[in-house]
């Protein structure tokens, strides 16, 4: 049976992760406390150990305003660390997966942006994953690099949870309007890689072939603002006594934060279309059924 290596396992995009790739084979995941992803030689022997067909790389260091203050940190884990288990996967022939970030991006572009759009990150954090996407590349092996955004779930630190528990506390929220993305539920992109490597896994010849970067996002964009109505429209409309605070739209210079943000994350999902023949659902209809989910759990 194919052996499927998943870092990160505790992670939004892991915990799903797990959830959906057993049907492709045995899959041994990983948490922080399993594997040192800041140690070179922790990452080699692990793999070394473990023999896997399929790498999965689901762990990242994703204080995005922490990191400013922690760049060697964050730049061991999101641009080195990857790289090695690129240089890994080459030396076992196997396939890597990974996830990188709309933050490579300055965020100055009208459209949304291509995989052959030159980055510019604005910040510690988008820098070190823009590392870790060139490590990656610069080894050669068979790769799928994912270019997500906005990620939410069920679980974990995220813009939707954020929301939900500050509703219930205030009885208004100021929320920056001018930062422009999609939404991207972390089961989705579970869901999409899963799918990638179903097409994929059994044939060498074509995995190499299709392997590459590819942007992975909901369809349609909006602003913070506009994710936080929907978020309080949809609690609404599944409890309807829930609290609902007014919220407040302000530009991101009310909000000063660490890290710069990109004003334009929105990432064109064409090319990912046609090479696989997926289905991208809009934010809305993700952020519907994650909270019906949410209710259900």
């Amino acid at each position: 049976m194919r052996r499927i290596l998943l870092t990160g396992k505790n992670g939004q995009v892991g915990f799903e992760l797990q959830r959906l790739l057993p049907p492709l084979g045995e899959v041994v995941a990983l948490d922080v406390q399993d594997l040192d992803l800041a140690s070179p030689d922790a990452i080699r022997a692990k793999v070394r150990t473990i023999k896997p067909q399929i790498l999965v790389n689901a762990a990242a260091y994703t204080a995005v305003d922490k990191a400013e203050s922690q760049p060697e940190l964050a730049m061991q884990i999101n641009g080195v660390a990857p790289g090695v288990l690129a240089e890994e996967a080459k030396r076992l022939n196997a396939l890597l997966v990974h996830y990188s970030t709309d933050y490579v991006f300055d965020g100055t572009k009208s459209e949304p942006y291509n995989e052959t759009d030159m980055p510019n990150p604005l910040s510690v954090y988008g820098r070190s994953k823009l590392a870790g996407d060139q490590a990656i590349q610069a080894v050669g092996a068979p790769c799928y690099i994912f270019r997500t955004s906005w990620v939410y779930g069920a679980r974990g630190q995220n813009f939707l949870r954020t929301m939900l528990r500050v509703g219930r506390e205030r009885p208004e929220l100021r929320i920056v309007n001018d930062q422009i993305g999609a939404p991207t539920w972390a089961r989705f992109i579970a869901d999409m890689t899963a799918q990638v490597l179903s097409k994929v896994s059994g044939n060498p010849d074509q995995a190499k072939e299709k392997s590459g970067l590819y942007n992975l996002t909901a369809s349609g964009s909006t602003s913070w603002f506009g994710f936080a109505e929907a978020i309080f429209l949809e609690a609404r409309s599944v409890t309807p006594d829930a609290n609902v605070p007014k919220l407040i739209p302000i530009p991101t210079s009310s909000y000063p934060l660490p890290a710069r943000r990109p004003a334009n994350s929105c990432l064109n999902n064409s090319t990912i279309i046609q090479a696989f023949d997926l289905t991208i659902p809009h934010w809305k209809a993700m952020l519907t059924e994650c909270i019906g989910q949410m209710i259900k759990d």
